[in-house]
């Protein structure tokens, strides 16, 4: 097997690399904020070589989306309950505790910070809404295979995933259970 076939092994070290850039960012933007520091600081934190990250991201900007999207991604799969109520309750808790954990304000301020920072960031946002939306219509669809009266997917960001967010990025208070099935259950 080759040095290329090794670095794409699942598990092997091109993913503990990825692993530890994921993580140098995350810190990053929660100890400094975005945009205030360099590859050099995310490699040197990483324990990578800087070129190890140009030659896998190519630029911190791409780092950071794929850093971004990954995290929220990984975190909040669709779940399948089999009914609407419990999809969404589900769903909305799973991103409550994502957004709440250790690494959750740093990612979502890390999301909102590509989605205003020119055309890359952009992509970046459209790529991750466009993909979010496509898996929460597959459980909006399922409800309505079901005969469930399912809202649409903007109805759910909009009463549901956007004051969650809100709450947290200007800290106006916990995600509680109850605060987050009052969202679900005020939509439906």
């Amino acid at each position: 097997m080759n040095e290329r076939q090794q670095a794409r092994r699942p598990g092997g070290r091109g993913a503990r690399v990825g692993a530890a850039v994921h993580q140098a960012v995350t810190d990053l933007v929660t100890d400094r904020g975005y945009g205030k520091f360099t590859v050099a600081e995310v490699a040197a934190r990483a324990g990578v070589a800087d070129s190890s990250i140009y030659r896998r991201w190519g630029s911190l900007e791409t780092l950071l989306t794929d850093v971004a999207l990954t995290r929220l991604n990984e975190q909040s799969p669709m779940p399948d309950t089999g009914t609407l109520v419990g999809d969404l309750r589900a769903y909305a808790a799973q991103v409550a505790r994502v957004i709440t954990g250790p690494d959750g304000l740093a990612v979502l301020r890390l999301t909102v910070a590509l989605s205003s920072n020119g055309e890359k960031g952009l992509q970046a946002r459209d790529a991750f809404l466009a993909e979010r939306n496509e898996k929460l219509q597959s459980m909006l669809d399922r409800a309505t295979a079901r005969g469930e009266n399912a809202p649409d997917a903007l109805g759910v960001l909009d009463h549901v995933m956007a004051p969650m967010y809100v709450r947290i990025l200007f800290g106006l208070g916990p995600l509680t259970p109850e605060y987050v099935d009052g969202l679900v259950d005020r939509l439906l």
